[in-house]
């Protein structure tokens, strides 16, 4: 699929595109897109000048930035978390590279990791070292003893956690204020672009039930602090309504699933302008092959608690005005449903918003809106040509990129199996 050799300084052109506008949900025809240096340095309706460019001519196929998931697991090869952490460091890198591989030829160019991928890993991207996305990387996400990211069983002896010293771990158990404010400095000092923490019980966890709160305020604005202190932020997972006004009043930016979300949590959450990335696709995947895949039963149980209520919490908070960014949560096989949450959005809110919630909220969400996201001068080249149109048939960025003809990400193509020659 990948071209050979492709030089990252090279101009191209592609004229005659279709070029689909994230921002306010419509095509652009006869567009043309002039890429040097791995950015957009050009998008006109007129004729560019490409003199010393490869030049392509699109035939009319719609051109769309590439998409952006919010909240991936990608080090979870396993959809039992637990297991997942026992892996031997070695294989639990090489098991990572299919799953960034599939991801990248969905479509999705950048995703946001919320436990488990670290600096290394998105360097491996960024220089092409592997193939997949650009990664920003939470590092270890932090849990209270005895919440969403401690994976001991009760039959364990309670003794210091060693799992942040182990690759195929997501999290790391840390307990006080004190030993907060030095994890997030740690996994800062590690690499990771955005905090994350276990705000309320979840689903993949064996002991705390959903209703669960996670952490003390004291350790919540702790982590908040210290995230600002370097620039970024805390996301934060968290289902009921009491969770997500609790962490949002602390300073949390981004709402991890928020899946039994409430109207009067979302006028908070719209309030102090939060983000929310529902994860429901995760929930229909564990309903519908989790028990086959292994995930432990404890845990199935609590699934059909939130996979109804989930949807529901989609229609909430658009209606509270609460930007909504997309996510998908996947672990394990059920990776290959990533871009099926599309459909869930396009269900909930039509495709163009659907849309927007992998391109221009999710850019959003990483402060990265001029950027990624969307096909202005100065964004990064990371582009997808489809055969269709998506405002139509969101389909169409299902099934494995069936439909999508070329996937270019920093202006260098990964995929390309356009028809057309290209002319100097």
């Amino acid at each position: 699929m990948p071209n050979s050799f492709q030089d990252p300084n090279e101009r191209i052109v592609l004229h005659n595109c279709a070029v689909l506008d994230t921002v306010n949900g419509r095509l652009v025809k006869g567009s043309n897109i002039l890429i040097h240096h791995g950015r957009i340095v050009q998008v006109s309706q007129e004729s560019i000048d490409g003199a010393g460019a490869q030049a392509i001519d699109m035939n009319g196929l719609v051109v769309m930035p590439g998409l952006i998931d919010c909240h991936v697991h990608c080090m979870a090869s396993n959809l039992n978390l637990r297991l997942n952490a026992n892996l031997p460091n070695v294989f639990a890198a090489l098991k990572s590279l299919p799953i960034l591989e599939g991801m990248l030829f969905r479509g999705f160019t950048t995703i946001r990791d919320a436990g488990g991928a670290d600096w290394s890993l998105s360097e491996a991207t960024r220089t092409g070292l592997v193939r997949g996305p650009r990664i920003f990387p939470a590092g270890k996400a932090l849990s209270q003893t005895g919440g969403h990211g401690d994976f001991r069983p009760r039959s364990d002896v309670i003794e210091p956690c060693a799992c942040s010293q182990k690759l195929g771990s997501i999290s790391r158990v840390v307990d006080g204020v004190d030993a907060v404010r030095l994890a997030v400095r740690e996994e800062i000092q590690k690499g990771a672009t955005q905090i994350k923490i276990m705000a309320s019980g979840g689903i993949a966890s064996p002991n705390d039930p959903i209703h669960f709160l996670g952490f003390s305020e004291d350790e919540i604005r702790a982590a908040v602090e210290e995230a600002g202190n370097a620039g970024t932020y805390v996301m934060a997972h968290a289902y009921t309504p009491e969770a997500i006004i609790r962490a949002v009043r602390c300073g949390v930016r981004t709402i991890e699933h928020g899946s039994l979300l409430s109207q009067v949590a979302a006028d908070v959450m719209a309030a102090a302008g939060a983000f929310l990335v529902p994860t429901t696709i995760t929930y229909e995947a564990l309903a519908t092959d989790g028990a086959k895949l292994g995930f432990p039963a404890e845990s199935l149980a609590k699934v059909e608690a939130v996979r109804v209520a989930a949807k529901a919490a989609l229609r909430i908070a658009e209606a509270a005005g609460v930007q909504v960014a997309y996510g998908s949560d996947l672990l394990g096989e059920s990776h290959r449903h990533q871009s099926s949450e599309l459909q869930i959005r396009a269900d909930a809110s039509g495709n163009a918003q659907a849309i927007r919630s992998a391109t221009t909220v999710a850019a959003a969400v990483l402060r990265m809106q001029d950027e990624l996201g969307v096909i202005k001068v100065g964004a990064i080249a990371d582009l997808l040509v489809i055969d269709g149109n998506p405002l139509e048939d969101i389909g169409l960025l299902l099934n494995q990129g069936e439909h999508i003809k070329a996937i270019m990400k920093d202006g260098k193509f990964v995929k390309n199996l356009l028809a057309f020659r290209s002319q100097k």
